[in-house]
């Protein structure tokens, strides 16, 4: 690998190189410097096909990613997100149960009456349209007086081209767009600015402002702006700004940070995106010829990611791959390296903090298979034969005694504990954000310098509004016993999902009978290229006609993972073609229209 990857950084430069992961602070410890030795700039993460607009949305509003104080609310706004699915079940759901046993009003917008929204009130809208349902709620607030006045003079820019643009954005105008009655529009807003600033629209993880649709990214901002209107940022109940434990930061030799182009377009041809990355991009150029290298840890891009063709293609005309994994993930089996990395109980990890939560992952039991390494181990044993060992001549146990150096506990009392507090004194009441103006910013100058538009205005999904009486959407979500595409590989998680039939594709009752469709019957679903797949449907009245709706994990083509090869289910990635969002550059994973017919 190391001799490999020298010719390619000598012939190709380091532009060629990518490192794509999900985010972990152990791997990211080691991956950084890594990558700053070889002069590697291209870095991805999950979050293109994640909540990169979501992401972008916030950092271009009040400049960071925050959420919302649940256990104090007393009316949140889900749009787009279940909390019964959450993907944290622990503290997440916690805070949702404790919201609601508190009597907090919670309105759940979703195309599906999701395990959330079953409990609490359902608003069915139509996918795409989540910045027309917000732009309305803010032309009710702005209209009707119902804004926190006070809030937007002092901590605030750019309301006045805001309000300019807001007289066309009635509750009626929305009304045929979202398919949201005009009056549950208005009941929505007053219930938000009754209850502010102990309320909020939840920023969410994905959802409607992830990376789903062309508009997600101005859904994102828009969401922001609700919220600044109701001046709940930094108030109980409403948005919180935090500050977490803070560590030391240890004092041993460092590479410089690498400078130089990226290979993703990010700063080019997408100049507002986030260094997060695009990685399908980078597949894109990679099928050009201009990529030739790439290391993946913790991530299976070519299931994770829409297009299977587009991603495969690009990997495959790449001249060296490498993969650190714990199991034989479709990306594993088209890398020309398999490095097999420990399990999460075989291992310690780097200290990290969790707001103001110190933990240490702590090995638990011994390596069932003595071969496999930690990744910080691998990344030692490369980093030697590429020349570059002098960045990482430490042990795990000497970089978590320098960070903890600043605490009054030692290691050995948080290997032992887990996890420890430290007492952090919380900021009380706005405080001066992370954007140029250190305020909150309706109007972007960043935006329009860019050739963006510096208010979030409405236009539609890049699929459009129509369809025809066969056609569907596809929306895909989390179902909280399977984490993305990795778990249903484990016999006893599989196990559940035939228990509950759950591989199933849900469609409309109505829609249903029309095509001639039962529960349980077999359908085969085609997008406008005429790539298909067939999957056993669900026939339920809880779904917005419009809609399909697949559980996120299924459609596995490894034939390694035995416990997925009678689960059924389709992937909505296997229907989408390669295309990248205007703003962000996220991949846009719900536009998507399919055609459906009974097997």
């Amino acid at each position: 690998i190391a001799d490999k990857l020298k010719r390619i950084l000598d012939q190709h430069g380091p532009e060629s190189v990518f490192f794509a992961h999900h985010p972990s602070r152990h791997a990211f410890n080691y991956i950084k410097p890594f990558c700053d030795a070889l002069g590697i700039t291209t870095l991805h993460t999950h979050h293109a096909a994640c909540n990169l607009g979501r992401l972008m949305g916030m950092d271009y509003t009040w400049g960071a990613n925050l959420s919302v104080d649940w256990t104090n609310s007393k009316y949140i706004l889900y749009i787009g997100r279940n909390m019964g699915g959450s993907i944290n079940i622990t503290s997440h759901a916690g805070m949702f149960g404790r919201a609601v046993e508190s009597g907090a009003k919670i309105v759940c917008v979703d195309p599906r009456q999701s395990e959330s929204a079953a409990l609490n009130d359902w608003v069915p809208i139509r996918p795409g349209t989540d910045l027309a349902f917000l732009l309305a709620i803010m032309q009710v607030l702005v209209s009707e007086d119902l804004y926190d006045k006070e809030f937007v003079a002092e901590h605030t820019i750019g309301f006045e081209r805001l309000a300019a643009v807001l007289p066309q954005y009635t509750p009626e105008w929305a009304e045929p767009i979202t398919d949201i009655p005009a009056a549950k529009v208005r009941e929505i807003a007053h219930g938000l600015a009754d209850a502010a600033p102990a309320a909020a629209v939840d920023t969410t993880i994905k959802g409607a402002f992830g990376c789903n649709y062309e508009n997600s990214t101005d859904t994102a901002r828009a969401m922001a702006y609700v919220n600044a209107l109701l001046g709940n940022i930094n108030q109980p109940g409403g948005i919180a700004i935090r500050k977490g434990a803070k560590l030391a930061k240890p004092d041993f030799p460092q590479p410089a940070p690498a400078k130089g182009p990226r290979n993703d377009g990010v700063g080019t041809e997408f100049p507002l995106a986030l260094s997060n990355g695009l990685l399908h991009v980078t597949m894109e150029n990679a099928r050009k010829g201009q990529v030739k290298a790439g290391f993946f840890h913790w991530l299976n891009p070519l299931r994770g990611f829409p297009d299977w063709d587009h991603m495969l293609e690009g990997m495959q005309s790449m001249e060296l791959l490498v993969d650190f994994e714990t199991h034989m993930s479709e990306t594993a089996m088209e890398c020309d390296y398999v490095l097999p990395e420990s399990n999460y109980l075989e291992r310690d990890e780097v200290v990290g903090n969790w707001g103001t939560l110190i933990a240490a992952r702590v090995q638990a039991i011994e390596k069932l298979h003595p071969e496999t390494r930690g990744f910080d181990e691998a990344i030692k044993m490369l980093a030697q034969k590429l020349g570059i060992g002098q960045y990482f001549e430490y042990t795990i146990d000497e970089w978590n005694e320098a960070r903890i150096a600043n605490q009054d506990f030692t290691l050995a009392e948080l290997k032992e504990r887990g996890a420890m507090n430290e007492r952090v004194e919380q900021p009380k009441g706005m405080q001066k954000l992370n954007t140029p103006s250190g305020k909150f910013e309706f109007f972007s100058q960043r935006f329009e310098d860019a050739g963006y538009n510096g208010i979030a205005e409405w236009y539609p999904p890049a699929t459009g509004l129509e369809l025809n009486s066969n056609e569907f959407r596809i929306v895909h979500g989390k179902q909280p016993y399977h984490t993305h595409t990795s778990t249903t590989r484990i016999p006893m998680l599989a196990q559940v999902t035939k228990d509950l039939d759950s591989a199933r594709v849900w469609m409309n009752a109505s829609r249903a009978a029309a095509l001639g469709i039962a529960d349980g019957d077999t359908v085969r679903f085609t997008a406008p290229d005429g790539r298909g797949s067939e999957a056993r449907v669900k026939v339920t009245e809880r779904i917005h006609p419009d809609v399909l709706f697949t559980g996120g994990a299924y459609g596995t083509r490894t034939p390694h993972f035995e416990a997925t090869k009678d689960l059924g289910g389709l992937s909505p990635h296997d229907f989408m073609q390669y295309r990248a969002e205007k703003i962000s550059g996220h991949v846009m994973m719900s536009e998507i229209i399919v055609t459906a017919e009974k097997v």
